[in-house]
């Protein structure tokens, strides 16, 4: 079946900037039933990255994936009236007790649970031990004493004045895990089990009235879940700036397709349509890669008559910093055609950094638009530029931007503000660009890689930005088109729900990675694990996030592996199965997490060694690694069936021995290294494998036979778990399982759906979205996989959680337990993928 496009591209001519052309490109014609928990704005790689976290674009700061701010303000004017229609104005604040950048602070602190009343204003903690802030893993980038229990509390006295008690306060806190926050006594925080970076908690008036001048306390609980660990927290206090764009306009509507996203505003009588674009076709590498987004504005009448109309983009030197302590460098580059605003840190350290809540501090933002005589840029201090835009919706870049100074005293601001004239019932139309140049993306066993888009060093990003501009209209054309042609894909493959579910996955799942070009020409299609260890090139994030670049370019999901067979090729990792990655993004320099994974990472090598195989009708890829694919694939054989204690891609839940679906997992590794060698003519091979994978089914089945179902464990009977690992079964055709094992499954899982979903398994509530895909994608009717998908869509539409789409959360309630903006969701294109190997395969 098929639906409306979301969005019919009808090209009227071409859309200038700066000319004021009575024409538009775009259209809204069906909205999109789903409420995105967040929405995607400006999605280049995982450091470059704005979303919105409320339903109306206006309702909260723009902020990268982690959650930190990046300022990101729209105003549009309307005959003199000022009408915000994105992100929130940044209204100075001074740090009044300081984060450990600012200064590492001193606290008393203990490990062991306390007894009584350690939270209050007396409490006697005089055996605690005393130690600077921030609280930490040993040798992490930001802890300054270390902290490696599960627990920690900490006693910090602060000194508040009193005229500060009747401004907005703020405490600033970042935790790795669960963090409560007392002030005086009052529980003002409590996380529960999350992890966050330089959250900005408005302080209630009731913990406000704890306050007293002179001394109070804060006292701070922790909980580490495992992993890193991590502990900072300060008090802001906003000062008295008056903001310029109170007002608001009248949001009417929000729809998210694949490469874009499109509002619709109502001001003064006017229409304002706002479409943030990622062209991220990844038929088209160079393109795919350009760190270029685009803002799109336009603006018609709405009540009969014609109104001035001028539109406002700010930006902010936060696009290039991970703190916002960290002193930067602003200019105007001189270049003729275009308004070309920059800025990045005064401290360029390349590579400098690793990890997972942090963001890139080097290289440099830009915010650009054509040079056109109805626009205007400006770079200074934020009030000064929002002033004059007020008064006359133009911008006057009179300000010389300063190189040192406190950007928390005197907020910085890059603006572009469009005179689009007096606006009648034709559209006109503009559009401002952010792009981001960070010099050299990836460290790769010790060489520094540039980004793809400059491979060969013989490009700038001004000559990037210049083509964006040049290519502007047919770009929006190709963007058009490719989302009209998947949704119209999706839908015919598992209904709208599924397809709304795809459009939103697409962005997040491309810009969680980095494409490089590895010193011997192999692409590097880096995925960095967002919001779970920072890891880069993580196989058991790999695995389920390929079907999407399976789907739209084998040579991506070839990407996804390249560096992992290098890694045990080159030597330099000699275990007899796949490392579990290759470093902490962005250093890729050999394995840093703490556990291996043996028979889950040789199972998702060997297996989507085979599924490209599978799509590109050959086997030369796998032939170009046979060797390694072997001493994995004798690995499986003989640990495989019923796995040790270990590790698999659901660590989060535990791991355990005699694993069920670990063990399918490993069977499908096998069964992929028979089907591989019959595909290259090694007929001996494939008899005595793929025999051998049947063989072990016909076990596995007498093993985990738990009447209506199969098990969780081997050894634990009254026990069940999703089997998503038998997905190839039935997508590669091997028939080494019968097909009753997924339809016996499939029919226990019904039984076991609460209102958001199916559980993970029988341990707890919580699940994965991607392996609900998977599970779904086993049954074979679309009725039964419409039975799947709707409960997942309706967490995605209901959640009280407003970030990036979590892949891990509760199907009980309406939060998630952890996880966001992972590229996991690629794995929702599973069913797509079945459709397409089934036409390749005649079926």
């Amino acid at each position: 079946m098929k639906i409306k496009n979301i969005f019919v591209a009808t090209l009227l001519g071409s859309v200038l900037i700066g000319c004021n052309t009575k024409e538009v490109a775009y259209q809204p014609t069906t909205e999109v039933g789903l409420r995105a928990p967040a929405y995607p704005l400006i999605t280049i790689d995982p450091y470059t990255s704005g979303w919105s976290f409320s339903d109306n674009l206006y309702g909260t700061p723009i902020r990268h994936w982690s959650g930190q701010d990046q300022q990101l303000i729209g105003v549009v004017q309307v005959d003199g009236q000022n009408y915000r229609f994105m992100g929130e104005e940044k209204v100075p604040m001074q740090l009044i007790v300081p984060t450990f950048e600012k200064e590492h602070w001193a606290a008393l602190y203990t490990t062991d649970a306390p007894k009584g009343e350690w939270t209050a204003e007396n409490y006697d903690a005089s055996s605690w031990k005393e130690g600077k802030g921030s609280f930490g893993s040993p040798g992490r980038l930001r802890a300054i004493t270390s902290w490696r229990t599960p627990d920690i509390w900490v006693r910090r006295e602060v000194n508040i004045d009193a005229d500060m008690l009747n401004r907005d306060l703020f405490i600033e806190y970042s935790h790795d895990d669960g963090v409560e926050i007392y002030i005086n006594g009052y529980r003002e925080v409590n996380t529960g089990n999350s992890a966050r970076a330089n959250v900005m908690h408005r302080m209630s008036d009731e913990a406000k009235k704890r306050l007293k001048p002179g001394k109070n306390m804060i006292a701070v609980h922790c909980n580490d879940g495992g992993g890193e660990s991590f502990l900072d927290f300060g008090i802001w206090m906003r000062k008295d700036n008056e903001q310029k764009f109170v007002q608001t306009a009248q949001q009417k509507s929000v729809n998210v397709l694949p490469t874009r996203t499109f509002y619709s505003f109502e001001a003064g009588g006017v229409q304002l349509d706002v479409i943030f674009t990622a062209p991220l076709l990844m038929d088209n590498l160079d393109l795919m890669t350009r760190p270029v987004n685009y803002i799109t504005y336009q603006a018609k009448s709405i009540d009969g008559g014609n109104h001035d109309v001028s539109v406002y983009i700010e930006g902010s030197p936060q696009w290039a910093q991970d703190v916002v302590h960290q002193l930067v460098v602003s200019e105007h580059v001189d270049n003729g055609s275009l308004h070309l605003l920059k800025s990045g840190t005064k401290s360029q350290q390349v590579l400098g950094k690793s990890g997972d809540n942090v963001r890139i501090d080097w290289g440099y933002v830009y915010f650009a638009a054509p040079k056109q005589s109805n626009i205007t840029s400006a770079i200074g201090v934020a009030a000064d530029i929002q002033e004059q835009f007020a008064k006359s919706g133009v911008l006057s870049n009179t300000y010389n931007p300063s190189t040192t100074g406190d950007l928390t005293e005197t907020m910085e601001a890059l603006s572009i503000a469009h005179q689009l004239g007096s606006v009648g019932a034709d559209y006109s139309t503009g559009y401002v660009m952010l792009a981001y140049d960070d010099l050299y993306s990836i460290q790769y066993f010790g060489d520094n890689l540039r980004p793809y888009w400059n491979r060969s060093g013989n490009t700038t990003i001004t000559d990037q930005i210049q083509a964006a501009v040049e290519e502007y209209s047919s770009i929006m054309a190709k963007c058009a088109e490719f989302d009209a042609k998947l949704m119209d894909e999706a839908t015919a493959a598992g209904g709208k729900e599924y397809a709304e579910l795809c459009a939103l996955a697409y962005r997040q799942a491309i810009s969680a990675h980095k494409l490089v070009e590895a010193p011997n020409k192999d692409l590097l299609w880096l995925s960095k694990e967002n919001f779970s260890n920072g890891s880069i090139g993580t196989v058991d994030v790999t695995y389920p996030s390929a079907p999407l670049f399976l789907y739209y370019n084998p040579e991506l999901a070839k990407g996804l592996m390249n560096q992992i067979f290098y890694y045990s090729e080159s030597g330099k990792w000699t275990k007899p199965f796949p490392a579990h990655d290759v470093g902490t993004y962005p250093l890729a320099n050999g394995q840093t997490y703490g556990g291996d994974m043996p028979v889950e990472e040789g199972g998702n090598m060997l297996t989507l060694t085979a599924a490209v195989a599978a799509i590109e009708g050959n086997a030369k890829y796998a032939e170009k690694h046979w060797d390694v694919l072997t001493t994995w694939t004798d690995y499986l054989v003989e640990k495989g069936l019923d796995p040790e204690n270990q590790l698999c891609t659901d660590d989060f839940a535990g791991h355990f021995a005699h694993n069920v679906n670990l063990s399918v997992k490993a069977i499908m590794g096998i069964a992929s290294y028979g089907y591989l060698a019959d595909m290259l003519g090694k007929k001996d091979v494939a008899e005595k494998y793929t025999g051998k994978a049947k063989e072990m089914a016909q076990e596995w089945m007498k093993m985990a036979d738990d009447g209506d179902h199969y098990r969780l464990t081997f050894d634990k009977p009254g026990t069940w778990s999703q089997k998503y690992n038998l997905i190839w079964n039935k997508l590669l055709k091997y028939n080494i399982f019968p097909e009753s094992v997924a339809q016996k499954e499939i029919a226990y899982y019904l039984t076991k759906q609460n209102v958001y979903g199916l559980p993970l398994d029988s341990r707890r509530e919580y699940t994965k979205s991607d392996w609900i895909i998977w599970t779904a994608t086993l049954a074979d009717d679309d009725a039964t996989f419409q039975k799947f998908i709707t409960p997942l869509h309706k967490f995605y539409n209901e959640t009280t959680d407003r970030v990036p789409m979590s892949d891990w959360y509760n199907t009980d309630n309406k939060t998630h337990e952890g996880f966001q903006a992972r590229s996991v969701v690629g794995g929702y294109y599973i069913k797509m993928l079945e459709n397409k190997l089934n036409n390749l395969s005649g079926k």
